[in-house]
Formats: C-alpha cells, sequence, structure tokens
C-alpha cells in the first residue's frame, strides 16, 4: 500500500483551487489540517471528500474541485530510490551491513514504493478571507417609514388661511358696481374701481423643539418655510416661536434655543383674530403621561385663549399613539390633529374660524 503525505496534499490542493477562484484563506488550511489530525482523510478519496465537505459550498465547486483533485494525483508518480554516486557503488543486499561507509550518516527506511514529491512551494502568508456566502434576503416587506405630509400638501393647505381686506390701491375694475351704476343712472360715465385685497391673516407658530421631536425637524421646517415664502400669507404677518416640550414664561426666537423672549411680549401682539397653531408631539412620542407636563400645558393654553379663540394643535405622531399618554388629555383641551393631509386641512379650520361639523379630538 502506498503512503501519502496529507499535510503537503492540502496545501497543494489549496494553492490549485485559489488560482481557480475558490475564496479559500488560513482559516480553510488550519480547518482541513484539524480534521486530518482527528482522523478524517486517512486515504486519499478519505481526504478529498472530507476537503469537498469543508471547501465547496455549491455543486458547481464540487465538479470543479473533483476535476483539479483528480489532476492531483497524476501528479504523484512513483520513481526508484536515490542511488549513491558510481565511485562509491556497491553490490545492493538485502541484508544490513555491519560496516557502513562513514559518507553517510542516516540511510533511507526501506519502503515498497517512494513517491516522487515536487519540490514545495515557497508559500508567502495568505490572506485571512472567509469564503463567499451570499447574504440571506430578508423581507423587509413591514418596515415602512413613517411620511406625515409633505411640502406639497402643506403649500396647497396654507392657501385656506385667508383674511381679505381691499385695504390696497383703488385700482381694480368693479365691472358689477360699474353695471349698476350705469343702470341706476341711465347713462354710462365712469367705470367703479375698488381696493386692491391684501391677506391680512395673522398667524402665530409655535413648534415644540429638540427632544423627541428631532424626528420631525424635517417637518417643522418646511411647515416655516412653506408659511413664510410659498403662500398668501404677509411675512411680517407670520410669527415664529420655539419652545422645548411646554412653553413656559419665555419661548426662543431661534430654532437652537438661544435667544429667549419673554411669552408674554409674544401674546401681546395677539388679538382675537390671530390664528395660532402649536406643533409638539404632547409627550406621545415617548409614551409619557406626566401630570406636570399636563398642568403646565393647561396653564399655558388658559393664557392664550385670553388671547384668541382661534387655536389649534398638530401632533406628528399618529392618534393610536396618544392613548396612554399626556397628549390623550391635552387632546380635550385644544383641537388636536395629527400632522398629515387631512389633519393639517382640518387645524388650519380651525385657526381660520370655520369650525368643523364634528368632534375636534378623538377623545372629546
Amino acid at each position: 500500500m502506498s503512503s501519502f503525505n496529507p499535510q503537503d496534499l492540502i496545501t497543494r490542493a489549496l494553492i490549485r483551487l485559489r488560482q481557480s477562484g475558490f475564496q479559500l484563506g488560513v482559516g480553510e488550511l488550519l480547518a482541513a489540517k484539524q480534521a486530518v489530525e482527528g482522523g478524517f482523510g486517512e486515504t486519499k478519496q478519505e481526504l478529498g471528500e472530507t476537503l469537498k465537505i469543508l471547501w465547496c459550498h455549491s455543486p458547481s465547486q464540487q465538479s470543479q474541485f473533483d476535476t483539479i483533485w483528480e489532476s492531483l494525483q497524476v501528479d504523484s508518480t512513483p520513481i526508484q530510490p536515490e542511488k549513491t554516486p558510481q565511485k562509491e557503488a556497491k553490490p545492493e543486499t538485502h541484508q544490513k551491513s555491519v560496516e557502513e561507509p562513514p559518507e553517510i550518516s542516516s540511510p533511507l527506511p526501506p519502503q515498497d514504493t517512494v513517491t516522487q514529491v515536487k519540490p514545495e512551494p515557497e508559500l508567502s502568508s495568505l490572506p485571512i478571507r472567509a469564503p463567499f456566502e451570499p447574504a440571506e434576503i430578508e423581507d423587509t416587506s413591514t418596515l415602512q417609514a413613517y411620511y406625515p405630509i409633505s411640502r406639497r400638501s402643506m403649500v396647497y393647505s396654507w392657501r385656506y388661511l385667508r383674511r381679505p381686506v381691499g385695504d390696497g390701491a383703488l385700482d381694480v375694475l368693479d365691472v358689477d358696481a360699474t353695471i349698476e351704476q350705469a343702470t341706476r343712472q341711465g347713462f354710462y360715465l365712469a367705470p367703479v374701481y375698488r381696493r386692491r385685497e391684501r391677506n391680512n391673516a395673522h398667524l402665530l407658530l409655535l413648534l415644540d423643539q429638540n427632544g423627541s421631536m428631532n424626528p420631525f425637524h424635517r417637518f417643522t421646517r418646511d411647515l416655516v418655510e412653506t408659511a413664510l415664502y410659498e403662500s398668501d400669507l404677509q411675512p411680517e404677518k407670520v410669527d415664529i416661536f420655539y419652545f422645548h416640550n411646554v412653553p413656559a414664561a419665555s419661548v426662543y426666537k431661534d430654532l437652537y434655543l438661544t435667544e429667549p423672549i419673554a411669552l408674554q411680549t409674544v401674546l401681546s401682539t395677539c388679538d382675537n383674530q390671530t390664528s395660532i397653531l402649536i406643533v409638539s408631539d404632547a409627550g406621545a412620542a415617548r409614551g409619557y403621561r406626566e401630570l406636570k407636563r399636563i398642568r403646565a400645558t393647561t396653564s399655558f393654553l388658559f393664557k392664550l385663549k385670553q388671547y384668541s379663540s382661534l387655536i389649534a394643535w398638530l401632533n406628528p405622531m399618529p392618534e393610536e399613539r396618544w392613548i396612554g399618554s399626556s397628549a390623550e388629555i391635552i387632546a380635550n383641551l385644544v383641537p388636536m390633529y395629527q400632522m398629515d393631509n387631512n389633519g393639517l386641512s382640518n387645524a388650519i379650520d380651525i385657526v381660520r374660524g370655520q369650525p368643523l361639523q364634528h368632534l375636534h379630538s378623538p377623545f372629546s
């Protein structure tokens, strides 16, 4: 029975397979050697099956492995034992001589067949690289982004917040008045003009900032920009202030909450025609129900109602998330709507003095 060196076969097989595109590294080499040390691969056939299990991850790789493994067997051919130089040649006998030439320090052990082994190639450090395994595709159909409202919907909704006042230039032709005057006088003298109308609506925006409102900063920013620059509102008639959780004695002029201004100063600019829109999650984002926050918000709303009754609250969290939080109680104190197309439209109806026929809050 011919002997073979499994460690050498493993090394040569690894090199050939890497040249053929197999993603093998030091980890695979050590795994194969440990398998041989554990008793797997005592014959060439068993060794080949073991390596196929460890290194092949598809039927095509197994077929390619079989071809390369057979070629490695062909490369291993038996050779004759090495002979001594001619000048020292002596008749070979099967009996061991008592006196051996001093030049031979370690004679070869007797073997039935000597297998020719190619010179071992110089191996450099192999990179540690795991075999390629395609990642499993996870079902992400249940993962959906919560997108409350688009910027376009905001622009459309702001158009309904109007308080037209004819205090502009007297340059708009009034056709009906002109016809009526000509009919009354019996003849036409001159056209009748009326003053140009201007949207005199006053909007006070109070926006909750930071904390649980961080994920909704994009929508509050769009709400501010569309009200200022993409609506029929006069920019000087749009007042925007920020607060954190509850508007206390002071609110802030900037979204970084670094320029405080007294709340009383802000309210002094309001009258019974001022439209007040509050944007806050009211504790619904984290599901908290805090008595302290409810009391502070109640006191704040009481102050607002002394100046204007046109108040609405936009909550970026869906209505089902209000249950069990502070928002559930606050929704009974002021008309509160979730921030979507219908919610913004309903809130603008409230602040422009057109109350809805149905209940303002799902909890009232």
